[in-house]
Order: C-alpha cells, then sequence, then structure tokens
C-alpha cells in the first residue's frame, strides 16, 4: 500500500502548477528584488504582482499584504506591535490558541509588558462570547484580542464578524490566526471587522516558509525585523521571491477550487465519522466536528488500550501519516495543550486526520480496517 497521507493540517503536498509557477525564479530570473536594474525589476513586478493578486482574493489593498516567512512570524508581529506600537496593555487570548500565539502573549505577559487574560471555552470547544464581552467591558486598558480562525487540532471555527463587531464595541485591536482558513474559505477583508489576520503558503498547497501577515490601513505598526525598506518597511530582508510567487499562485488555485474542493473534502470527513462509528467501539469526536468546524479537521478519540496506546506509532508502521495533537510540537509526544483544555480523559487516545483533494474514500477504507485492528 502507497504512503496513505491524512496530516494536511500539518503541511500539504506541493501543487505541481505552483511549482510551475516558481521555477523560472529559482532558474532564469534571480535578481535582487531592491537592484534598480531591469533584472533586479523583473523580481520585483513578480513580487508586486503577487501581493495584487492576494490582496483581490482577500478583498484586501495591496499595501495591507505583507509576505512573511509562515504564520508564527506573523502572528509573532501583530501581537509584539498591538502591545508595543498600539498601545494594548491587556491581551484576551485562549488556551487552545496555536503555541505561536501562546507562547508570544505568555512571553508578553511575563515581560511585564501586558495583562493577559483567558476567555473561557464551552464543553464543544467553542469560545463563550459572553465571557469575552465581559472581559472587554471590565478591562480598564485597552485591549488585543487574539482568537484564531479555526483551531489546528479540532477544527473548531469562530465567527470573525461577531468577535470583530464585540472588539469594535470596546474599542479593541483584533489579531486573528487564520493559518487554516486562508486558502480554505473566502475572505472578504474590506467588510471584516478585524486588524490583522495571517497566512501559510504550506497549508493550502503552496510552499513552506512563505507566508502573509493582513495589516489593517487604519493602523500603523513599526516593523518587527529592522534593516532595509522591503515590504514597504515593514519587512527588512531580501525577500523569498520564488516563495511569494508561490505563495500567490496557490492562493489562486484553492480559489478557483474552493466550491468543488470543499465539497468534497467535507463528504470524506463526514465518511470517515460515519466508517469510525460503524467499527470501532467507543469512538467519540473532539470539538463541535460537524457544526462551526473546519471541513478538512477530524479529531477523533479512541478507548485507551494497551494497544491503543502506541496508536501513532502503528499507523506509521502501516505508511499512515495522521497526528496526535498538533504537529508542531513534535518529538516526544506530551500530548495536546487543546485536547487537555476540552475533552481532559485520561483513558482515550486521541488522533486528528486531516484531508485534502488528493485523499479517496478508499484510503479512509484502509485505514478504518487498520485502526480496528490497532485498537
Amino acid at each position: 500500500m502507497e504512503r496513505i497521507y491524512f496530516d494536511n493540517a500539518a503541511t500539504t503536498a506541493l501543487d505541481s502548477a505552483v511549482l510551475e509557477a516558481m521555477m523560472p525564479y529559482l532558474t532564469q530570473h534571480f535578481g535582487n528584488p531592491s537592484s534598480i536594474y531591469s533584472y533586479g525589476r523583473e523580481s520585483r513586478m513578480a513580487i508586486e504582482n503577487a501581493r495584487k493578486s492576494v490582496a483581490k482574493i482577500l478583498n484586501a489593498h495591496p499595501a495591507e499584504i505583507c509576505f512573511t516567512s509562515g504564520g508564527t512570524e506573523s502572528s509573532n508581529t501583530a501581537i509584539t506591535a498591538a502591545v508595543r506600537d498600539l498601545g494594548c496593555k491587556h491581551i484576551i487570548s485562549s488556551v487552545i490558541e496555536h503555541h505561536a500565539t501562546t507562547h508570544t502573549v505568555e512571553h508578553l505577559y511575563q515581560n511585564g509588558e501586558a495583562a493577559l487574560s483567558y476567555v473561557k471555552l464551552l464543553p464543544n470547544g467553542h469560545i463563550d462570547v459572553d465571557h469575552l464581552e465581559q472581559l472587554l467591558s471590565e478591562s480598564t486598558e485597552k485591549c488585543l484580542v487574539t482568537l484564531m480562525h479555526a483551531n489546528n487540532e479540532i477544527g473548531n471555527m469562530i465567527d470573525l464578524q461577531v468577535v470583530g463587531n464585540l472588539c469594535k464595541k470596546y474599542h479593541a485591536i483584533f489579531h486573528s490566526d487564520t493559518v487554516q482558513t486562508v486558502g480554505h474559505f473566502p475572505f472578504d477583508l474590506r467588510n471584516t471587522p478585524v486588524h490583522f489576520i495571517t497566512g501559510a503558503g504550506h497549508k493550502f498547497h503552496g510552499p513552506k516558509g512563505v507566508g502573509m501577515l493582513y495589516i489593517n490601513e487604519h493602523i500603523k505598526i513599526k516593523p518587527f525585523l529592522n534593516g532595509g525598506s522591503q515590504e514597504r518597511n515593514m519587512r527588512a530582508g531580501t525577500e523569498n521571491l520564488y516563495g511569494i510567487v508561490g505563495f500567490a499562485k496557490a492562493l489562486e488555485l484553492a480559489t478557483a477550487h474552493y466550491e468543488k474542493d470543499s465539497t468534497y473534502i467535507k463528504q470524506l470527513k463526514v465518511y470517515m465519522m460515519e466508517r469510525l462509528k460503524q467499527n470501532i467501539a467507543g469512538v467519540t469526536y473532539n470539538g463541535d466536528a460537524l457544526g462551526a468546524s473546519l471541513y478538512a479537521v477530524l479529531s477523533a478519540s479512541f478507548p485507551k488500550t494497551e494497544k491503543s496506546e502506541m496508536i501513532l506509532f502503528n499507523l506509521d508502521i502501516n505508511n499512515i501519516c495522521a497526528s496526535g495533537g498538533s504537529a508542531c510540537t513534535s518529538g516526544a509526544d506530551q500530548g495536546s495543550h487543546v485536547i487537555r483544555a476540552i475533552n481532559n480523559n485520561p483513558n482515550q487516545v486521541t488522533v486528528r486526520f486531516s484531508f485534502s483533494h488528493h485523499n479517496t474514500k478508499e484510503e479512509i477504507d484502509y485505514v478504518v480496517e487498520k485502526l480496528k485492528e490497532l485498537i
């Protein structure tokens, strides 16, 4: 059996059309985008065209799009700037954010730069919006609200309009980690009350090591990296030229195929839920799996047995790639901070399956059969 890849929330395969768009910039168009001769101007043009393309797809202004090395840098930049440049002295976040957010807000808090509050979670893993409003209304300091659009482990989604309007009401800055949703859902940033959103090319069949930060035109922040005047003075350093070209191409393709792909992938998720229920006693799903949830992510918990404790290892031996929680905490399995927060059941083993348009029902059937043997 070929390798079965069910870890698309960790990273995705590079689309061949994206590689093709990148190739000229890896070979003949290698000029430095900051050079004034034509060779450099070609590279500069490629970056600016990519910026226009990304802005158009997200319905933002090109000046609001800053290319970065990925979601982690984008979130670090936004959160740090909100505190240091925009006067936010109180951060409101949740305990189930990606570590790129969690570790940044904890650092600022421990450094004495901002107070830190965590919004309560409902039993289904969703944010308690009433508690968020309470925190905002009681705060004496200007707030930064940083809440992810879709959770990378359980798939739960917030409503950007609802949270954004609350932030507006209390004059708070709103940053949303949208790494799991840019390239997977349509965005209309002109009509969304948000100050910062993030993206990472490798989550939607683009290259790794390239991302974006949307910075709403009504706010002014200082660069996180200092040096040259690249990225309209927002990010110093020679640009990741071919990465940026690949990011834009991948986003164009994801947008063009959104209807077809999202429908197909959602069917795979529902199919796997049904097949697991039929075949494995005691399987449960984390979060709001069929509600406000990412169509590509399924977090399943299985009864803990001597056999199932080694489940990821055994799946790997059988050529099946899945993750135990977030792939971003690799190495020794420390368990997942997200699963602990919403389902702290020591008698269960959690596996995250995440799909792309490359996956098939046949693969799901094979994985369910293997899981039956392993549990």
